[in-house]
Formats: structure tokens, sequence, C-alpha cells
């Protein structure tokens, strides 16, 4: 019997194997031991030719060994072609070239002495701040928010009277600590070129608004890493030291409390978090939220 799967969808059939198949099935086996010495010598009951043994041994194995040394050579890091900044051009400074037009045409970055002023519905000022460096190309509602918003006010370098001016040093904070931290994690980037091209990068997309962060990242990112502020109360983060110990199959990863807020800053804005069926645990609950959106 031969089984036949044409016979419509989701219906399976069987049907005689005729004359015309069984003479097109020997046709098929004898296509298939042509050019085959062993499968012809067991079909005519004559022992099988010795098989010629491979010079060099298993050469799929081989290959794959050799495709595996080349991976482990070739896992060094990232590396990083650059699209818009040139080595040795500061991409924040102000003259570097910016973002081309829609017609291809070369621009260079400008900035400008601007003012930010939030007030209530009644006239009545919230925030003022005169003489920040904003990018000539932002418009007045990126200025106010960043601002008002993402500029550190106060604790730069210890001193409680001063704070961010300029949208240079808020991009400078974010992208040098990102990259940063992956030189004292090591092994992130392939070579320091690779490390100066993606801080470089990086610094270009956020300066001409090709991309942005979310607000946690422009509030936290780097505020202990550049200046040192500290701020009130820890945050929870992987242990790295039993984060590394886990990757070599030594332990579990562990969560542990930060010294402060801001060493291991919180970047992310969406949380999942569980809460038991019982009064405390909701004022647990509440209280964790009110720490998250303590840190944007």
């Amino acid at each position: 019997m031969a089984t036949s799967f044409g016979m419509g969808p989701g219906r399976v059939g069987t049907r005689d194997a005729g004359p015309q198949n069984t003479g097109a099935r020997a046709g098929a086996d004898k296509m298939r031991t042509k050019g085959q010495p062993g499968q012809q010598a067991k079909l005519q009951g004559r022992p099988a030719p010795a098989q010629p043994k491979a010079k060099h041994g298993n050469g799929h194995a081989k290959a794959q060994a050799e495709r595996g040394e080349k991976k482990t050579r070739g896992a060094r890091g990232v590396t990083v072609t650059r699209m818009f900044t040139r080595p040795g051009v500061d991409p924040l400074e102000s003259g570097a070239p910016g973002l081309p037009t829609t017609t291809g045409q070369p621009t260079e970055l400008v900035y400008e002495r601007r003012s930010s002023v939030i007030t209530n519905p009644d006239g009545s000022i919230v925030f003022k701040m005169e003489g920040a460096e904003i990018p000539s190309t932002w418009s007045q509602l990126a200025t106010d928010i960043v601002i008002s918003k993402y500029f550190r006010k106060a604790g730069l370098y210890g001193d409680a009277k001063q704070g961010e001016k300029s949208v240079r040093q808020v991009v400078h904070r974010i992208a040098h600590t990102i990259r940063d931290g992956a030189d004292k994690f090591g092994g992130y980037f392939a070579t320091k070129a690779d490390a100066d091209a993606f801080e470089a990068e990086l610094s270009f997309l956020m300066t001409h608004q090709v991309g942005a962060f979310n607000s946690p990242v422009w509030f936290n990112c780097g505020l202990w890493a550049q200046y040192g502020i500290t701020g009130s109360g820890g945050n929870w983060a992987v242990s790295l030291e039993r984060s590394g110990a886990a990757r070599a199959g030594l332990g579990q990863t562990q969560v542990i409390e930060t010294k402060n807020a801001y060493e291991r800053p919180q970047c992310s804005a969406c949380f999942i978090q569980a809460s038991s069926d019982d009064l405390m645990g909701i004022y647990e609950l509440i209280k964790s939220e009110a720490r998250l959106f303590k840190y944007g």
C-alpha cells in the first residue's frame, strides 16, 4: 500500500501500488543504487568492497572545528562604523559637522543662548532660567523640556549652587557614562576606536534629535559617574561580582541594594511589580511605586 497526501486539505488516504507504481519504484531503486558499489553488491548477493578511507579523517568534523575556531577568534566585541562623525572631531563642539539637510547639504552645529520660563495658568512663574546653551535647531518646546526637566540644577562636583546649563553637558553626561561603563565591564567594544566611535555617534544622535532616551536616562544617568552626586537612598541592582560568578557557573545572580541612588542609576521607566493580597502588601506596593516615580 502507498500513502497519498494529495486528496485535499486535512485528508490522508491510501491506494494500491499497481504495476505502474511497482515498475516506477523498481526504476527508482535502480537509479538510487547506480554509482554506489556497496548497495549494488548487497542487491546482487556479493560482499561489498571496502570503502576508501579519507586522507585527513572526518572532513565534516574538521570543518566544524575550523568554523568554531574562526568564531572564537572573531568574538572580540562590538565594532562601530561612524556614520555622522569623524575621528578627532568632538561632535559636541560648536562648528562640528551637523545633520545634513534633506537635500544633502552639509550643516554645522550652532549653539544659542536661550531662556525658559514655565508659568502657571494665572501667570505666576514656576521656573525660570536664562542663558542656557541650546542647539539652534531645537524648538522652544524642546528647550523648555530639557531646561526645566533634564538639566541637573544643583550639586555638580559637590557644589550645591552649581548646575547644568548646556545641552552639551547633559549629552556628554549620558553618552560618556554609558561608554565608560562598557569600558569598565570589559569586552564590549573591539577596540578603543570603536568605543570612541560609539560615544561620538550617540552624542551626535542626541544633540541633533535623531533619537532620544526615555526620561529616567536624562534624569539619572551619569549624575554619580560624572558629578559625584549620590542622592538619598539606594536602588536595587544586580551584584556585579555575583553576576560574573553566575556566568562562570559558580552560583546564582544576586540582587543587592546600592550604597547611593545614582551609582547604579534607574534608567528604565516601565516595571512589573508583584503585590500580595493583603493590606500590608498593598502598602509595600505603594512604597515601591513611590520610589520608582522618584527617579522617573
